[in-house]
C-alpha cells in the first residue's frame, strides 16, 4: 500500500514538474509556474518520508529535516538577496550544488551496489557529469563575479581537454566492464580526474560565452539527476532530471543561435577571452553628447520610441525610471515600445524579468526579430546600458569577433541616443561603430540619474 501511494505522489510531482515547465515559458505565468513545480517537490520529499519500506531512526529524520530547513532558508535569503545583476552567478552557484549533490549520491550508493551492472552504469554517471557540473560551475561563478578575470589557455588545451575526456570516459567504461566493485581507490581517481575535466574544460573559456556554458553545465546537472532516478527507480527524480537537461540543452541552443555561433565554436574558440567589458577609450570617431533637456524635446515630440534595455539598466535598477518614462510619454500620444535582444543582460529573459518588477506591459516587450522591421519608421531608439547587441559591427566587419551575430537594428532609426557611463567597450570587448554615427548621440551618466533627470525634463515640458 506505501509503495503504491509513494508512486502517486511521484506521478503527481512528474506531472508538477511538466506543467510548472510550461508555465515558465511566459513571463505572464513563470511565477505560478515555479510555485507549482515547487509544490509538486514537496509532495515528493513529504511522500518519499512517510511511505517509505524501510525503518528509519528518528536520528535520521531529525538530520533529513535540518538539511531541509537549512536549505531552504539559505537558498530563500540568497534568492532574496541577489541583485537581478547577479543572476547568471546564482544560476552558477545553485547549479553546482545540484552536481555535488548527484556526484555525493554516486559516492554513497558505490558500496551498495552488490554486483548490478546496470546500477554500476547510473551511479559512474552521475559521479562523472555531477562533479564536471560541480567544478565547471564553480569555475563559471568566478569568472562572472570576477575572481577569475581572464580566460586561462594552456598550450593546446584543446587536445589537453579532448584527453583528458576521453580518459574520464575510458576509466568509466573499464570500471564497468570490469564489474570493480570493491575498489573505492578507483572511484576516488574517477572523480578527481572528473573535478579536473570540469575545471579545463570552463577555464578557457572567455567571460563573454559564460552564460551559453552556464546552460550547458545546468544540462549536465539534469543529466547526473536522472542517472540518479535510474539508480533509486524514482520515478519524480528521473522526470526532474530529464527536464533540466533538455531544458538546458534547448537554452543552450536558442544562445547559440542568438548569436548565430554553433556551440563547439564557443567551447573551443573562446570568443571573449576577457571576462567582459574593455579597458579604455575607444578610437573609432568622434562622438557628440546631447543634454537632458534637449533629449526631452526631442522625445516628447515624436511619433514612436523605442527603448533598448541593457545590462547597464540592470546595474543601475532603472527599471522603475524607464517605465515611468514610458509613461509620460504615453500620455502625450507617443509610442512606446521595448526592443529585447534574446541575450539581452547576458542571460535569455533577463531583461524581460527586470522589466516585470517595474510593470512593464508584456505587449510591450518586442523581441527582436519582431522589432527589427519596425526601427526604420521610428523617431529615436533609447539604448540603455546596451553594447554588443546593438553593434552594427556584427553586420558590416568580417574580422569582427561577433560578426555574424544577430542585432537590434538601431542605426535604422532616425536618432539613435546613447546611455552610458563611459566609453567604455561593452562585454564583448571591442569598439562599437555606432556610437560615432551621424545619426547617434551620447547620453553619458549613470542610467538611474540620467533617466531620472530625463523624466523631470519631461514633467516640466
Amino acid at each position: 500500500m506505501n509503495k503504491a501511494l509513494l508512486e502517486i505522489a511521484y506521478l503527481i510531482a512528474s506531472i508538477t514538474f511538466v506543467f510548472g515547465l510550461k508555465l515558465m515559458g511566459n513571463p505572464k505565468s513563470a511565477r505560478k509556474g515555479n510555485l507549482i513545480a515547487a509544490g509538486g517537490m514537496t509532495v515528493a520529499i513529504l511522500g518519499t518520508l512517510i511511505f517509505h519500506d524501510q525503518p528509519v531512526s528518528p536520528v535520521i529524520y531529525a538530520v533529513i529535516l535540518a538539511a531541509i530547513a537549512l536549505g531552504t532558508v539559505g537558498g530563500w535569503l540568497t534568492a532574496k538577496k541577489v541583485a537581478m545583476t547577479k543572476m547568471p552567478e546564482l544560476v552558477s552557484l545553485f547549479n553546482g550544488m545540484g552536481g555535488a549533490c548527484a556526484a555525493l549520491i554516486s559516492i554513497i550508493e558505490y558500496p551498495n551496489l552488490k554486483e548490478q551492472p546496470g546500477a554500476l552504469i547510473a551511479v559512474l554517471a552521475g559521479l562523472v557529469i555531477g562533479t564536471v557540473s560541480f567544478t565547471g560551475s564553480m569555475v563559471a561563478f568566478a569568472k562572472l563575479n570576477g575572481s577569475l578575470n581572464k580566460a586561462i589557455r594552456l598550450p593546446s588545451y584543446n587536445i589537453i581537454n579532448t584527453a583528458m575526456m576521453l580518459v574520464v570516459i575510458g576509466l568509466a567504461a573499464m570500471m564497468v566492464i570490469s564489474g570493480s566493485f570493491n575498489t573505492s581507490m578507483m572511484l576516488y581517481v574517477l572523480l578527481a580526474l572528473a573535478a579536473v575535466y570540469g575545471i579545463l574544460f570552463v577555464i578557457p573559456i572567455g567571460g563573454a560565452d559564460m552564460p551559453v556554458v552556464i546552460s550547458l553545465l545546468n544540462s549536465f546537472t539534469g543529466l547526473a539527476a536522472a542517472s540518479g532516478g535510474f539508480l533509486y527507480d524514482n520515478k519524480a527524480m528521473l522526470t526532474g532530471g530529464i527536464l533540466v537537461g533538455s531544458a538546458g540543452t534547448l537554452l543552450t541552443i536558442v544562445m547559440c543561435e542568438a548569436m548565430n555561433r554553433p556551440l563547439s565554436n564557443v567551447i573551443f574558440g573562446a570568443f571573449g577571452g576577457g571576462s567582459g567589458g574593455g579597458s579604455g577609450a575607444s578610437e573609432g570617431g568622434t562622438v557628440k553628447d546631447i543634454q537632458v533637456s534637449d533629449l526631452a524635446v526631442l522625445m516628447n515630440y515624436s511619433r514612436k520610441v523605442v527603448i533598448v534595455p541593457g545590462y547597464g539598466l540592470a546595474v543601475a535598477q532603472a527599471q522603475h525610471v524607464i517605465h515611468e518614462i514610458e509613461l509620460l510619454l504615453e500620455s502625450r500620444g507617443v509610442e512606446v515600445k521595448y526592443a529585447i535582444h534574446p541575450v539581452a543582460g547576458r542571460m535569455p529573459g533577463h531583461m524581460n524579468v527586470l522589466l516585470a518588477e517595474s510593470n512593464v506591459e508584456y505587449d510591450k516587450l518586442v523581441e527582436m526579430e519582431d522589432i527589427n522591421p519596425e526601427f526604420a519608421t521610428t523617431d529615436v531608439v533609447l539604448i540603455v546600458g546596451a553594447n554588443d547587441v546593438v553593434n552594427p559591427a556584427a553586420k558590416t566587419d568580417p574580422s569582427s569577433p561577433i560578426y555574424g551575430m544577430p542585432i537590434l537594428e538601431v542605426e535604422q532609426a532616425s536618432h539613435v541616443i546613447v546611455n552610458k557611463r563611459s566609453m567604455n567597450a561593452g562585454y564583448a570587448g571591442i569598439d562599437n561603430p555606432l556610437f560615432y554615427s551621424t545619426k547617434t548621440s551620447m547620453l553619458f551618466g549613470d542610467a538611474k540619474s540620467a533617466l531620472t533627470a530625463l523624466a523631470n525634463e519631461l514633467k516640466s515640458l
